[in-house]
């Protein structure tokens, strides 16, 4: 039986139609936009290279509300995805016109990222870019407009590199959008310690459905560098 705080939650995600053969996940986000419609997101999905070739639930919700807002947030913005995995979040700001987009991820998920790159057509302005945390921006990925992660906030070894690389690519007129799980554990604090010697965050607070995936410890935060 399905707990009330996680038929909550399935309430919030988009719907899901999975291809066994093809091994493709579709997903289809109501807009509040009559015009809009709803938005529709092919994927391929892939466990082999690790946890960052499935669709996780704060990376759908992250895209939900990205796609709540609308265009005006995104429009014609440089955008750069962290730890994209399957490129779901950053491949929904190409769909809302982002004037360009960078999915990004350790190499043995490129793959899985051109692959939804070219199923869903969005090569005009989405560009999949390996970006090890820790290490030293690449020179083709200027600094972002905004940065977008979900999911991110898991193996503990990498928290300070994360924000090392948050750090390079952020300036005080960053945004910075970032959902996680919290997990009862002091792994996660210990990343919140690491995180504000160089920014302060506040929950997002204006997405209806923050109360129903609050219940399965999802939160969605906005970040701000310290200057």
């Amino acid at each position: 039986m399905i707990s009330p705080t996680l038929s909550e939650l399935l309430s919030v995600l988009p719907g899901q139609h999975y291809s066994l053969n093809g091994k493709t996940l579709r997903l289809e986000f109501e807009s509040n936009n009559e015009v809009q419609g709803s938005i529709s997101i092919s994927l391929q999905v892939d466990a082999s290279p690790g946890c960052g070739g499935i669709v996780w639930p704060a990376g759908q919700i992250l895209s939900s509300y990205l796609i709540r807002r609308g265009s005006e947030l995104l429009q014609g913005r440089r955008v750069v995805e962290l730890g994209s995995g399957t490129g779901l979040v950053g491949l929904i700001a190409a769909k809302l016109g982002a004037g360009m987009v960078w999915i990004t991820d350790q190499a043995p998920l490129l793959d899985i990222m051109q692959q939804n790159l070219s199923l869903n057509s969005l090569q005009r302005n989405c560009i999949a870019a390996e970006l090890d945390w820790g290490t030293s921006v690449p020179a083709s990925l200027p600094l972002p407009d905004v940065i977008l992660a979900a999911d991110c906030v898991y193996f503990e070894p990498a928290f300070p590199l994360l924000v090392q690389t948050l750090d390079a690519l952020a300036t005080e007129r960053t945004q910075i959008f970032f959902c996680y799980k919290k997990r009862v554990r002091t792994a996660d604090k210990r990343f919140f310690g690491i995180l504000r010697k160089k920014f302060t965050w506040q929950e997002v607070m204006d997405d209806p459905n923050r109360n129903m995936y609050n219940r399965e410890n999802i939160t969605l935060i906005k970040l701000s560098k310290v200057v």
